[in-house]
C-alpha cells in the first residue's frame, strides 16, 4: 500500500468531510452579501497564512513584513518542534478577522488562501519515495454556513478559477513542498536546529529581513550570484520568495540550484557529509541501544 505525507489532514471531529475529491468534482456552494450567515465565518477566524498571503497583505497596507507579522500575526508550531507557521492574529479580545466589515472583506482582493478557498480544504500529499505532491480537495462543511444550500454549481476547478487562487497556488507550491519535505523526510534528516528553525521563518515570512540577508557580506562571500539575476530578484518580492523557496531547499536539504564560490561549496558538502554520516551512525547506535533492551526484557 502506498504511503503518503499529508500536509493537513482531516481530523476527527472536523467539518472536513472525509472523501477526498479532484478538480472535477461538482460542488453545490455561494457565499453572497445578503445571506443569512454573511460573515459568520470571518467572525470566529483560525487562518493559516502562506508566503505568498503576507506578501500580498502587507504590500496593500503599506507595511514592511517586519511590521505587518507584528501588528497582524501569530506564529505556531505546524508540528512539535518543528517548522513554524503564521496565522491572522483576530480582532483584540476577540475572535473576528480585523478585515470584516458589514459589507463584507475589506481586504477582498488581497484576502488570503484559505478565505479563497472556503469551502473547500486543500490536502497537499506526497509518496514518501518521490519527490512530486499530488493535490486532492477535500469538503468542509460547517453547521453555521448556509452556502452550500444555494443553487450554484461548479466543478472545484471552475470554483477555484472563479476565487483567483490559482496564482496564490502557484506562487506558494515551493513552500508546501519545503514543508512535505521536512514532515517525509522524518528524522533522516535529524531534529532542526534552532538556527534553520529563525532561517525557515525569516526566508518564508519576513521578506524584507531575507532580502537584507541577501545583500549582506555574509550571503555574498558564499553564493555566487549573477549581478543581473540579483537586481531581478531584489526587485520583486514575489521573485525573491520563489528564490527564498530555492535557498531553503538548497541549505536544509542540500538540493544545489543556487550556485556556490568554490570554496565555500567544498567547505558546506564536507560539512553536509559529515552531518549524514553522524546521523548514520547515531541512528545504528539507536537501533543496538534497542535490541540490547530488547534482550534483557526477554531474558528477564
Amino acid at each position: 500500500m502506498d504511503t503518503y505525507m499529508a500536509a493537513d489532514l482531516p481530523f476527527h471531529g472536523s467539518p472536513v468531510v472525509p472523501e477526498m475529491f479532484d478538480g472535477n468534482k461538482v460542488i453545490r456552494f455561494q457565499c453572497r452579501e445578503g445571506i443569512a450567515c454573511w460573515n459568520a465565518c470571518c467572525s470566529n477566524i483560525d487562518i493559516s497564512l502562506t508566503p505568498y498571503d503576507i506578501l500580498r497583505l502587507k504590500q496593500r497596507l503599506n507595511l514592511s513584513s517586519a511590521e505587518f507579522l507584528q501588528q497582524y500575526t501569530v506564529p505556531y508550531e505546524m508540528e512539535q518542534g518543528g517548522l513554524a507557521g503564521v496565522k491572522m492574529r483576530p480582532v483584540e479580545n476577540g475572535t473576528a478577522c480585523r478585515f470584516m466589515t458589514p459589507e463584507g472583506c475589506s481586504m477582498y482582493t488581497d484576502r488570503p488562501t484559505a478565505c479563497r478557498y472556503y469551502p473547500l480544504a486543500l490536502l497537499s500529499m506526497r509518496r514518501q519515495d518521490e519527490y512530486t505532491d499530488i493535490r486532492s480537495y477535500a469538503l468542509v462543511k460547517e453547521s453555521h454556513c448556509l452556502g452550500h444550500q444555494e443553487n450554484k454549481e461548479s466543478s472545484i476547478d471552475e470554483y477555484r478559477r472563479e476565487q483567483g487562487v490559482e496564482e496564490y497556488d502557484d506562487l506558494a507550491r515551493g513552500w508546501h513542498q519545503l514543508i512535505l519535505k521536512k514532515k517525509s523526510s522524518g528524522p533522516s534528516v535529524g531534529k532542526p536546529t534552532k538556527s534553520s528553525l529563525q532561517l525557515f521563518f525569516m526566508v518564508c515570512y519576513d521578506l524584507d529581513r531575507f532580502r537584507s540577508f541577501v545583500v549582506s557580506d555574509g550571503f555574498n562571500e558564499l553564493y555566487d550570484l549573477d549581478t543581473k539575476d540579483t537586481i531581478e530578484i531584489l526587485g520583486d518580492d514575489a521573485k525573491l520568495m520563489l528564490f527564498g523557496f530555492r535557498f531553503l531547499k538548497q541549505v536544509l536539504f542540500g538540493e544545489n540550484t543556487i550556485t556556490m564560490k568554490k570554496d565555500a561549496a567544498t567547505e558546506r558538502m564536507v560539512r553536509y557529509q559529515e552531518k549524514i554520516q553522524r546521523l548514520e551512525q547515531e541512528a545504528v547506535s539507536k537501533r543496538l541501544a534497542e535490541q540490547d533492551e530488547m534482550y534483557e526484557d526477554t531474558e528477564d
